[in-house]
């Protein structure tokens, strides 16, 4: 009869996603995700698989918890343009807290590009879950006379979306607080509204 796993999966999970916000997928050595996880190698292996098994199982969690996060922040506010703008703000607060680990997404785009299918996959849905939620508060603002009528939906969404990505790999490149902060204040301004 086969023992049972005596460590919370969940937590090693998380600890996976550390690691590989941090080195990426090549850099991360088992070694140092066995530590973080603290399990053994066989207790990693039964548990996840292999290494990219880890990372494809790692990457769901944190691409599910990430959307969820975002698509929270972009209907919690009393408008849509302050649920926009503190959707950025966000991420300058998220990126001082956790250092220059980065965007796990992010890295992977950076790391494998196009070349690994079954991330691309992964990435696109969650984009194309978080460019939903993004429009729907963009024809928010348009509604409720934040931004003008004449606003491209889609190029607004493409540059929010561009903006979110350039702050994660500014704040991996080491920029500050403020400098995240500007680059979001600045890009809520490019909507045109007065706020």
């Amino acid at each position: 009869m086969a023992r049972p796993r005596q460590f919370d999966r969940d937590e090693a999970l998380l600890q996976a996603i550390r690691v590989f916000c941090d080195k990426g997928f090549a850099a991360a050595s088992t070694e140092a995700l066995m530590a973080a996880m603290n399990l053994s190698r066989q207790s990693m292996y039964n548990a996840f698989g292999d290494k990219r098994q880890l990372y494809i199982e790692a990457m769901q969690q944190y691409q599910a918890n990430s959307i969820s996060d975002l698509i929270w922040r972009l209907s919690k506010d009393a408008t849509p343009l302050e649920s926009l703008r503190n959707t950025l703000l966000s991420f300058a607060s998220r990126a001082e807290r956790e250092g220059t680990s980065g965007c796990m997404g992010v890295n992977a785009i950076c790391e494998f590009g196009m070349s690994d299918e079954e991330l691309n996959q992964l990435c696109a849905s969650s984009g194309k879950t978080l460019r939903a939620a993004m429009e729907r508060t963009l024809k928010l603002a348009v509604e409720q006379q934040q931004i003008p009528a004449t606003i491209d939906i889609a190029g607004a969404c493409d540059f929010l979306l561009s903006t979110l990505n350039g702050m994660k790999v500014s704040a991996k490149g080491g920029a500050s607080r403020e400098q995240l902060q500007a680059i979001a204040e600045f890009a809520v301004r490019a909507l045109g509204p007065a706020i």
